[in-house]
Order: C-alpha cells, then structure tokens, then sequence
C-alpha cells in the first residue's frame, strides 16, 4: 500500500453497495458478528498458522474516509451513505485466535461484533491481509520445520509485489525464519536485515587482456572483505565451485563468515564444498544454499552439510497455496444465529470460541468450538484459544512478532508426530463443534 493510496479504498465495491442498501432499509444498525475462517486447509497441508492478524487490526484503525476516499466513491453512492461513511469510524468489537497460532478446518479465527455497517466494509481488508499471510506463514512453517533447527533467511522480495515483499518477510519472520534482505520490512517491524552481494557484482571485475576469472573473483571478494569484513558471505559459483572456494579462503582466510551455492545439485556440491573448507583449514566457515528451494528441497538436504537456507519465491508465493481460503461469513444478527445453507459453502451459525485439548506431555488432541457463553465442559488439559483483541474499536494490545514467533514455536512442538510430516494426510488434529446446550 502506497502513503496515497486511503486503507478505506482497499475493499470491494458491493462492501460499500449493501451499505447503502441497508442505511436505506434501516438494517444497517442491526447488531452482527462475522466470523473468519477457512472450510479447509490448502491441498496436502495438515495445519496452518494464523498471520496477519497484528496487520489487519492496526488497519481497522486507519479505515476512514477522508475527501480522497469520499471522492473516489461519490459517484456510485448516494448523500446519506456519503454522509455516513465521512463519519465512519469502527467502534465494535473483535476477538479471535493470537497471531501464530496454529490453526485447522473451522476454526474461528477471527470474530467481528458491531453494527451491519461497520463489519461489511471490513470484509476485503480482513481477508486480503489475513489470506495473504496466513499462505506464507504456514509454508514458512513448513519449511522451518523441514530445515531441523538451521536457519532459514526470506530472500523473496524480486519474486512478489513491492508492498506483498514486505507483508511476506513479516509472516516468514513470524513463522520462524531468522531474517529478511527486504530492508522496508526491517524498518518497519525490526526483522533482521540479511544480504551480501550477487554475481552481478562478481562479473562486475571482469578485465581484458592475460587475467583469469580467478583473479576476477579474487578482486570481487577482496573488495567484498575490505568492505564488510571477513564475517561476510562470498558466492562462489559464479564460475567454478572449487575454484570459488579456493579463492574465498585465500583472500579472505580461514575466518570467513560463509560461502554460497546459488545453483546446481546442491547437495553433492555442499558435501565436495565442506569437505574443501575442512581441508584449508575453514572448518568454521558456514555454507548457506539457495536457489529455488521449498520445504521439500529443504528437506532433501537435511543430511547434508548445510548451515543456511535462502528461500525466495516458495515462501512469498506460499509454496504452492498463494491463498488459506479463508472466508468472512455473518453468523449472527441480534443475537441470533445465522447461517449459510448452500452446498460446499456451510457455515455453522452463532459467535464462536474455540479451545484446544492436549495431553499431559503437552501433544494437543483435539480443538473444540462453541458457541460463546456456552463453554463445553472438558477438564484438564484445555486451552482457551480466543481472546479479545479490541474493545469498542480500541487496540487492546499491540501487535508482538517475538511472542508470534514463540506462539508458532510452541504450536508446532505441540504437534502429534505426525501432523509435522510434508507427505498428504488428514489435519493434525480434528476440529469439533460443540452443540450449544
């Protein structure tokens, strides 16, 4: 989102269409709850982590329509909407699951009180933040998961749009990344900024005349040392591995930070590449792979000795599932349930809440949603999952990255054994729905 562009304008037209249809049928004021939620989770996946939720409610904040927004809008709304919406400003309430927890099929993860007009308009901004990086957290997750405690670095910006590159690098770092080379996104939320240089800058040192690319690359690195110190990176396969190698420890000795495989088969070439660093004396010097990874690429090199993965356009994409499919359904109107009927497109009608069930070791079981105020009754051993978030329109908490990311921790180490594995299989624990007594 760029400054010019108004939070209140990134919304659908029909938002703003039943708005004026319902000042005008006198509905607008009815008390309703909309619910967020996803019918299923992406193809093959057997858990999803909740993103985007610290983003959505500072937005919520910022939705109002000043003379740009009122202006884009005149021509399709009448005077009382108009009117109506100069004023605007949410005041309800809203509630729902933490950012980085996990999340399954039907689980409410966000809830919407206020009046008809307020929750409409929030539709779009709630969906397009949430599905966005709710799609990246949880294949970052994924890939977090495949990497067995190495870090993983989000590279991702070139691959996805200016402003969808930083959203991205905030649900990767949430999900357990370790940083980000977009420098917007350590700006603004504090992720640690990671980057070095490219083959560009290697080629960059190209001369004419009897020099080799050996003393190419060994002028490139040299310039890299002199500039960032021997911690740095160096890339080594701009031209040959060995010989890139060779030459990163010669300028750079045998305290180099780390090289970088950008290409090839990377597990042979990070077991020939550990073996040569051993051999001249390097054996602390790091290797950090990338180039088209994703959790399965991941996971292929998990016995080899890698130290870092750079990851790009998997986990800006969502590797695979762009989307999380979540939909923002009304459940309730004064009180009473509603629900959607139509097929493959059922909602369950009420506010809910939800709470998870674990064993004694600390492996969840089970989730349970219910109707609020009707609280099932379940022992030891649950957990309550929803919580308020804003009261009357105001933030009750701040958005929290390093508690998402520990939340994100401790939800996968929750896990059953198997709801960790990459292969197709069913969610890693069921979601019930409790009836209301």
């Amino acid at each position: 989102m760029t400054a010019a562009t108004p939070v209140a304008l990134l919304t659908d037209k029909y938002e703003l269409t039943m708005l004026s249809a319902a000042l005008r049928d006198g509905t607008a004021s009815r008390l309703t709850t909309f619910e967020v939620f996803a019918r299923r989770l992406p193809d093959g996946r057997r858990y999803g982590v909740l993103a985007g939720t610290g983003r959505f409610l500072e937005s919520v904040a910022d939705f109002v329509f000043g003379e740009g927004a009122l202006a884009a809008v005149a021509d399709f709304l009448d005077p009382p909407t108009l009117d109506y919406l100069a004023g605007f400003r949410f005041g309800g309430d809203i509630d729902g699951y933490a950012e980085g927890e996990l999340y399954f099929p039907g689980s409410p993860v966000l809830s919407i009180t206020g009046t008809f007009a307020e929750c409409v308009v929030l539709e779009t901004l709630a969906l397009s933040i949430l599905n966005h990086d709710t799609a990246v957290a949880s294949a970052a997750a994924r890939m977090v998961s495949a990497a067995a405690g190495r870090p993983v670095i989000e590279m991702g910006s070139r691959r996805t749009h200016e402003q969808a590159a930083v959203s991205a690098a905030r649900a990767a770092y949430l999900a357990g990344f370790e940083g980000t080379s977009n420098l917007e996104a350590s700006h603004r939320y504090g992720i640690p900024a990671i980057g070095t240089s490219a083959h560009a800058f290697t080629m960059l040192h190209t001369t004419a005349g009897d020099s080799t690319t050996d003393d190419w690359e060994r002028a490139a690195f040299g310039a890299q040392v002199a500039a960032l110190g021997e911690g740095t990176t160096l890339l080594v396969d701009t031209y040959d591995v060995r010989s890139g190698v060779a030459n990163a420890i010669a300028v750079a000795g045998p305290r180099l930070g780390a090289v970088r495989i950008d290409s090839g088969d990377l597990g042979v070439l990070a077991r020939q590449v550990r073996a040569q660093l051993d051999d001249l004396g390097a054996r602390d010097t790091g290797i950090v792979v990338s180039g088209d990874l994703d959790e399965y690429a991941i996971a292929g090199l998990r016995a080899e000795p890698v130290d870092t993965y750079g990851v790009g356009t998997s986990v800006v994409t969502g590797s695979g599932a762009p989307t999380a499919g979540m939909v923002y359904k009304l459940v309730e109107v004064d009180g009473l349930p509603v629900r959607k009927r139509s097929s493959h497109k059922q909602s369950h009608g009420g506010r809910k809440a939800a709470l998870r069930l674990a064993r004694p070791s600390g492996t969840v079981t089970e989730e349970l949603v219910y109707r609020v105020g009707a609280p099932p009754e379940t022992g030891t051993g649950a957990r309550e999952l929803t919580r308020p978030l804003m009261r009357s329109g105001e933030l009750l908490t701040r958005p929290d990255l390093q508690a998402a990311r520990e939340r994100v921790a401790a939800g996968l180490a929750g896990l059953p054994w198997e709801g960790l594995a990459l292969s197709r299989g069913e969610p890693a624990i069921p979601t019930r729905l409790v009836p209301a007594r």
